[in-house]
């Protein structure tokens, strides 16, 4: 099966962003997180180590075998956009309008969610790649995401900060495709299970389909 990363992004709806101590830790919490169900997770460059860690959790599968999706994001120069993709990205993310790493993503062929706030930079962020980060998003909440669909209808947006992970569904109703969540997540095995298999919706194509 081959899925674009914003076909898997819309069926799964909540994107954890990993921002940890070390390598180690981001394995950990991947790993936690693909045996709950998850298939697309967002390492950040934030964390001390993030291209090893990329490098060792790119191979790895989710709970029903299927290739895990790992990106990166903070991504915001041209250094950090190849590093990434030359470890296995497959897809990379910044917090704000990053016109290097745009260039360096069309470059390689590598799909890009450019982070923007205002109208302008979401609308600019997706005439290039067809989608928007918004951030911070609580700021405008579900609302501001409503209006930016009104105006980008086919637009995929996914609102990121300060964000709980019982808010996504109200989120995705206002016309996220998916919804970043960069902390609150349940701790246990079960919930964090029950959390990603409640949010999911069906799989982006049937088998040997692609975008």
């Amino acid at each position: 099966m081959s899925c674009h990363p914003y076909d898997v992004l819309a069926a799964q709806r909540l994107l954890p962003v990993l921002r940890n101590a070390d390598a180690d830790e981001a394995v950990r919490e991947t790993r936690t997180l693909l045996a709950a169900g998850c298939r697309a997770v967002e390492l950040t460059t934030s964390t001390p180590g993030w291209a090893e860690a990329l490098a060792r959790t790119v191979p790895l599968a989710d709970a029903h075998g299927r290739p895990a999706l790992i990106g990166v994001g903070t991504v915001t120069t041209a250094a950090q956009a190849e590093t990434a993709l030359d470890a296995g990205a497959a897809f990379l993310i910044s917090p704000y309008p990053a016109p290097e790493v745009r260039a360096a993503a069309a470059r390689r062929g590598a799909v890009f969610v450019e982070g923007g706030f205002t109208p302008g930079e979401i609308a600019a962020a997706v005439r290039a790649g067809g989608a928007a980060k918004v951030f911070p998003a609580h700021v405008g909440g579900p609302g501001f995401i409503r209006s930016l669909k009104a105006v980008l209808p086919g637009a995929v947006i996914i609102p990121t900060g300060g964000i709980r992970p019982a808010e996504v569904p109200d989120w995705i109703a206002a016309g996220a495709s998916a919804v970043g969540i960069g902390g609150g997540l349940p701790a246990g095995p079960g919930e964090l299970a029950a959390l990603f298999g409640g949010l999911a919706a069906p799989c982006c194509c049937a088998p040997g389909e692609g975008r």
